[in-house]
């Protein structure tokens, strides 16, 4: 028997309510008439813009052949590469800290060759980087991939047939069609690698970007000292994807 809509809308509400609640108690905690930022919190929010911005340039370089590779390529083992990605989607993040730091480390088989180049991989910029790039490459992939399957094939085909190479048909009809779900799945990728905890505390305790400036103030002046700067967090991290996904749905809705 299907319930009623009235029960329906009301479980909606509740559970919307539920998932806003802690937003709602960050707005009512908040000391308004004492609003102002520790001392390092600039410094903090240019990190983690700055390097985020270049883990996502990277992110979106290798990751979207890696996600056309998975939606389009008809390979034995291919089950194996989706196990691959899925690893680090489901290893727990202090976890995958402590996997690179071993990886790449001063005494890591990668890290130690790469120092003596003059890359070194913990605390630094590049350990930085690393970190935000393992964490947040998976989720783009899975978005892009998911956008690519989106494309009907006969489109593709259809272009093929035309005398298109197979890139001029990537770059004028799948990328262009799948350009939505790909920007969606860029701004995961942001969100996950600005909000990176656990790896980057393991990998890149310096220098240290807004997660790890959140932990440390709530260590030296308690909760309070927090709020600041968590607001500017969210101003900086949410809105491309609040805004991708009301056009996402926008879009769906026109095509229905």
């Amino acid at each position: 028997m299907t319930p009623p809509r009235s029960l329906l809308a009301v479980s909606g509400a509740l559970g919307l309510a539920w998932l806003t609640l802690p937003l709602a108690g960050l707005v009512q905690a908040t000391q308004w008439t004492h609003f102002g930022l520790e001392s390092g919190d600039l410094e903090a929010i240019r990190v983690s813009l700055g390097y985020t911005s270049a883990a996502l340039a990277i992110i979106v370089a290798f990751g979207t052949p890696v996600a056309y590779w998975l939606a389009r390529g008809r390979f034995r083992g291919k089950w194996l590469a989706e196990l691959l990605l899925l690893m680090p989607l489901l290893t727990p993040p202090l976890a995958m800290g402590i996997l690179l730091s071993a990886l790449y480390g001063p005494y890591g088989w990668a890290g130690e060759p790469l120092e003596h180049l003059g890359i070194e991989l913990t605390n630094t910029a590049y350990a930085f980087v690393l970190a935000q790039v393992y964490s947040a490459a998976p989720y783009y992939i899975v978005a892009a991939r998911a956008a690519f399957e989106a494309v009907p094939g006969e489109l593709e085909q259809v272009a093929l047939t035309l005398g298109k190479t197979r890139w001029q048909c990537f770059v004028t009809v799948t990328l262009p069609l799948a350009r939505l779900g790909l920007a969606a799945g860029a701004a995961l990728a942001w969100v996950r690698a600005l909000g990176e905890f656990g790896v980057v505390l393991i990998v890149a305790y310096f220098p240290q970007g807004i997660p790890v400036k959140l932990w440390v103030n709530l260590q030296d002046y308690g909760l309070p000292a927090v709020y600041p700067l968590l607001w500017l967090f969210f101003l900086i991290a949410m809105p491309v994807p609040l805004l991708l996904g009301l056009l996402s749905r926008r879009h769906g809705t026109a095509q229905a």
